[in-house]
């Protein structure tokens, strides 16, 4: 069994045994059937910001500096409505979004940070499940979450506690409740306190405790991302993993390093019909 089949038997293992967190990115929606119909990166976002709003040229690949100049010079409304039209269209599951949402361990947490609705829709066939999301201190002063059961109703933290399949959405979502962390001060507020783990809910503290992360479609390469993967991370196992292919940054390489990830280096979709048996793939790259 050469090492590539090793990583990839621990990470089945675990994940059937429900010891894992899947932690996915933008970079899921490389996957899905047909091509993503929204953004797949801070780059991509970003592009079609300053598309619809004329914003300073040194900015204007700097997606949270750009939401921040839209949102001092236009509005806060502004920015939710441009992020909305931009992750309006339904996204389609991919087959590995609808194999995490099948695991049959309960307890389960997801965590997915971005804002599309992929994993909303893979979980759907399932009884009971609930979500957590990050929100804007600019729209809802004071709180740091809002919880949603899976029909898009309110809920709270206590009735989180009782739900089997938790998903977590950091940066908030499109669904159900238009909830988007995206601009400067967005993440300055987040960030002042993230270190004492005040914007994590209990539920997912709980959750995390022990468990190995798995990152699916992530990049660690600027602070923001490095750091929202630290501490949501943070008192869980000491062993975790990332399909994380193509050269690795040097940020990138020394925070796999710090966090004892085991890097994959492997395309996403080959990722996706390895684990779940879709057809017989030639054997890759493995480093780590």
């Amino acid at each position: 069994m050469d090492k590539a089949d090793a990583l990839l038997n621990e990470i089945t293992q675990n994940l059937e045994a429900g010891e894992v967190v899947p932690y996915l990115g933008p970079g899921m929606l490389d996957i899905v059937p047909g091509g993503s119909p929204v953004p797949n990166s801070p780059e991509a976002l970003v592009q079609g910001l300053v598309a619809k709003v004329s914003v300073p040229h040194k900015i204007r690949g700097n997606l949270t500096a750009a939401a921040q100049f839209i949102e001092n010079f236009k509005h806060r409304k502004s920015v939710v409505h441009l992020m909305e039209e931009a992750f309006r269209p339904d996204v389609e599951p991919a087959p590995l979004h609808r194999y995490l949402a099948g695991l049959t361990k309960e307890p389960l947490l997801i965590v997915d940070a971005w804002y599309d609705n992929a994993m909303t829709h893979a979980l759907q066939p399932r009884r009971l499940w609930g979500q957590v999301q990050g929100i804007s201190q600019a729209e809802h002063l004071g709180a740091w979450t809002h919880y949603f059961r899976k029909d898009g109703a309110q809920g709270d933290a206590f009735e989180a506690d009782t739900w089997p399949v938790i998903l977590y959405k950091p940066l908030g979502s499109i669904f159900p409740a238009k909830n988007f962390l995206v601009s400067d001060s967005d993440y300055v507020e987040v960030l002042t306190e993230i270190d004492i783990q005040t914007p994590i809910p209990e539920a997912v503290q709980q959750l995390r405790t022990g468990r190995h992360f798995l990152f699916l479609g992530c990049r660690f390469r600027t602070q923001l991302e490095r750091t929202f993967a630290r501490q949501i991370m943070k008192r869980s196992s000491d062993r975790h993993w990332a399909v994380l292919p193509g050269e690795l940054s040097r940020n990138e390489a020394r925070f796999l390093k710090e966090q004892n990830i085991k890097r994959l280096d492997m395309p996403l979709d080959v990722f996706q019909d390895l684990l779940i048996g879709a057809q017989t793939m030639e054997p890759v790259a493995v480093a780590g």
